[in-house]
């Protein structure tokens, strides 16, 4: 079984109880629509663990595939300098359909912060090595598509369906 290569730290996006007792780390792409459709199934997650869980979001663009992926992750990236990742996190993921970077500006100025600071950030890549660094952990684990999941340092490889999941997360906690 694949393990989580690279430990979440203090320098990761952590949401939710520092001393949970599990922790979901998820590889995603703001673009990807498996990723978007994994989203909500997270939040329920949330709500169903509580303090239990903690959630950890790792940038994984495929680019390749899906060009405003690395423009998002930019985005959000930008948004964490003023404590505001999770708030922009939800946003792109709640408009996926619309992205493009007119919407991560409009997303990023609805949250006070300054749209021509995104586009510059967006434009230069001023967060490229922290998302890079997060795509390589991935890379060094074993992930190859998105979303790819971890729950406490063992890869997910069922459905991303709430019931699966909770079976999963409550197997590897008892295990």
């Amino acid at each position: 079984m694949a393990t989580l290569k690279v430990p979440v730290t203090h320098k990761d996006h952590i949401q939710g109880n520092e001393k949970a007792w599990i922790t979901l780390v998820e590889y995603g792409d703001y673009e990807c629509p498996f990723c978007g459709m994994a989203y909500p199934i997270v939040k329920q997650l949330q709500t169903h663990f509580g303090e239990q869980l903690r959630f950890v979001f790792r940038n994984f663009p495929l680019s390749e595939m899906h060009p405003y992926a690395e423009p998002a992750a930019e985005a959000a990236e930008f948004a964490a300098d003023s404590d505001l990742f999770w708030q922009i996190h939800d946003l792109i993921y709640e408009n996926q359909e619309d992205l493009s970077i007119p919407l991560l500006l409009e997303l990023g100025e609805s949250l006070g912060l300054s749209a021509e600071d995104i586009a510059e950030a967006i434009e230069n890549k001023a967060y490229a090595k922290k998302i890079h660094d997060d795509f390589l952990s991935g890379v060094r684990s074993g992930v190859n598509g998105t979303p790819t999941f971890f729950i406490n340092d063992r890869r997910y490889n069922g459905p991303f369906e709430f019931e699966e999941m909770v079976s999963a997360i409550e197997a590897v906690s008892v295990g």
